[in-house]
């Protein structure tokens, strides 16, 4: 029987759209460095979340997920350059932009409920 962890299926999921917008930029830019930064933030997000399932610790736990929150936060400024140099248009960033919020927020709600419930 399978567990439901909504932030390692978002964070998966999320990481899937990342590839995809990763090959689209390559395909259509010829290899654009930023485009391979965002790879790079946008994939880290899911294996930190997946790290964070076999914690040593509580603080271990949080660490995984801060790391998480740090490369969500440095996905959402790749797509933000993305979209003001014209990369990717408006409406391909807000479609991404939302996943990412979210995934922010999730994660944000996760670490501060276990910083309150280890104390």
């Amino acid at each position: 029987m399978k567990t439901e962890n909504v932030i390692a299926d978002k964070s998966k999921d999320f990481a899937v759209r990342i590839i995809r917008l990763y090959q689209h930029l390559e395909t259509k830019q010829k290899g654009f460095v930023v485009s391979r930064q965002l790879l790079r933030s946008g994939t880290s997000i899911g294996a930190n979340v997946r790290e964070s399932v076999f914690a040593q610790s509580t603080k271990d736990f949080i660490s995984k997920l801060q790391i998480s929150l740090k490369e969500t936060n440095e996905t959402e400024y790749w797509l933000e350059l993305l979209l003001a140099t014209e990369y990717i248009n408006e409406k391909e960033f807000l479609s991404i932009q939302v996943d990412c919020l979210e995934l922010k927020k999730i994660l944000i709600s996760i670490i501060n409920s276990t910083n309150k419930n280890s104390k």
